[in-house]
């Protein structure tokens, strides 16, 4: 696609607003926390998720992740020896280790922390992790610089080894050099996740590079399935993740972890650990096939192929392909998302030189786990937010005081 055209990916409203009790499916293993994993026992998706039954299969291994942040701390005890040599486009003192903020060794670490040390243990374990420090609109101010380097970063993390770039930051503005950095990406056969943003509350406003047709948009979705109340909304959004109450680095002096909602940044990294755990399993498909079976394995309650401003095609499930080998790989050639062919020559990796509004990481959300209106049901219009029936009898575990509907069969996300 050329920049400044539309999405071309198809979008069929989703109507009706059933009033239904939804969670995602949980398999749940009662094996004893560790004492020193305090941190990991709020990772309450990793239980839903079925991680520990996936590790017996894949742990991510053979895959790289370009992780585009503030940099990425590879001194803490959950990533020794999970960082590789990566890139830094900022120019400012340091290098791609140097995490200014925490936010990007946050993100490394759902995705590939081994959880050493009582730190975050990511769904991808065995994958590896090359950072991509970015600026931040602090980073830029104290520079006193107006210029995104976003397109820099992304380009940089195409011509990388990894085959998945992740990508917690956002903008809201619209930028020609960054939209076709997100171009050559697709044309180097990457799998490229971003962001939608964290304004569903306030004004809702549209997020970049998220918003692009070649890139997968990642909603947030909380601990009862349903969006969560902060993660916005709009046909730019191709499939939820948890981001509701999970745990990062407080901030730049890795000190201890705080409480609170990871966001749409976490529920991108976590979409992008599992993109790895499904290539990791099937290192011979293409990013298209990789997206194609986590579209098609996603926990929703309405036709395949119809999406959700709030969810897109839904609650993301890679143990439906790891450990019951669900899921249409389709056109290893053909987009799921533009239904365009990605093959052919890459475009140049010189980036345009264009202004944008300055970048920043998808703040997190308001604390606490809020409920999403009445009966897990947010409406816009005739557009519903759809409480997930997962499958077909449901018993009720309780972890950590927190009530889940299990679900055995069908839907295990």
């Amino acid at each position: 696609m050329t920049a400044g055209m539309g999405r071309a990916r198809r979008r069929v409203r989703v109507l009706g607003a059933l009033a239904v009790a939804a969670s995602w499916s949980v398999v749940f293993v009662g094996a004893a926390q560790p004492a020193a994993a305090d941190t990991q026992s709020k990772q309450w998706y990793l239980s839903a998720m079925q991680a520990e039954e996936m590790w017996k299969v894949t742990t991510g291994e053979g895959i790289k992740v370009a992780v585009i942040d503030t940099g990425v701390n590879s001194s803490t005890p959950s990533l020794r020896g999970q960082v590789l040599k990566g890139v830094d486009v900022t120019g400012a003192p340091g290098d791609e280790t140097d995490d200014y903020h925490g936010h990007g060794t946050t993100m490394a670490e759902l995705i590939a922390g081994t959880g050493k040390g009582g730190g975050l243990k990511g769904l991808a374990p065995g994958a590896k992790i090359i950072p991509i420090r970015m600026s931040d609109a602090d980073l830029m101010k104290k520079r006193s610089t107006v210029f995104s380097d976003s397109a820099d970063a992304i380009r940089a993390a195409a011509d990388s080894d990894a085959q998945i770039i992740s990508m917690s930051f956002g903008s809201e503005g619209r930028e020609i050099s960054e939209h076709k950095a997100v171009e050559y990406a697709e044309s180097k056969g990457k799998l490229f996740l971003a962001s939608v943003g964290n304004e569903g509350e306030r004004e809702n406003i549209q997020s970049y590079p998220g918003s692009y047709a070649e890139a997968v948009g990642v909603a947030s979705a909380d601990r009862k399935g349903r969006v969560s109340s902060f993660s916005s909304h709009s046909d730019a959004v191709d499939i939820a993740s948890p981001g509701s109450d999970v745990p990062g680095w407080c901030d730049n002096s890795f000190q201890s972890y705080c409480d609170g909602d990871g966001g749409t940044s976490a529920a991108t990294a976590i979409a992008s650990a599992s993109a790895a755990l499904v290539w990791s399993l099937h290192p011979d498909w293409t990013a298209n096939q990789v997206l194609n079976v986590l579209f098609d394995t996603a926990s929703r309650d309405w036709k395949k192929g119809e999406t959700s401003k709030y969810l897109g095609h839904g609650l993301i499930r890679p143990s439906m392909n790891v450990l019951k080998g669900k899921g249409d790989p389709g056109d290893p050639d053909v987009s799921p998302l533009t239904k365009e062919r990605t093959t052919g020559a890459a475009a140049s990796s010189e980036p345009d030189a264009s202004a944008s509004a300055s970048p920043q990481p998808a703040k997190n959300g308001p604390e606490g786990d809020k409920p999403v209106a009445a009966e897990g049901t947010k409406s816009s219009g005739d557009e519903s937010q759809l409480g997930l029936i997962l499958g077909v009898a449901a018993v009720v575990v309780v972890l950590g005081g927190v009530a889940y509907a299990v679900v055995r069969r069908r839907k295990a996300a």
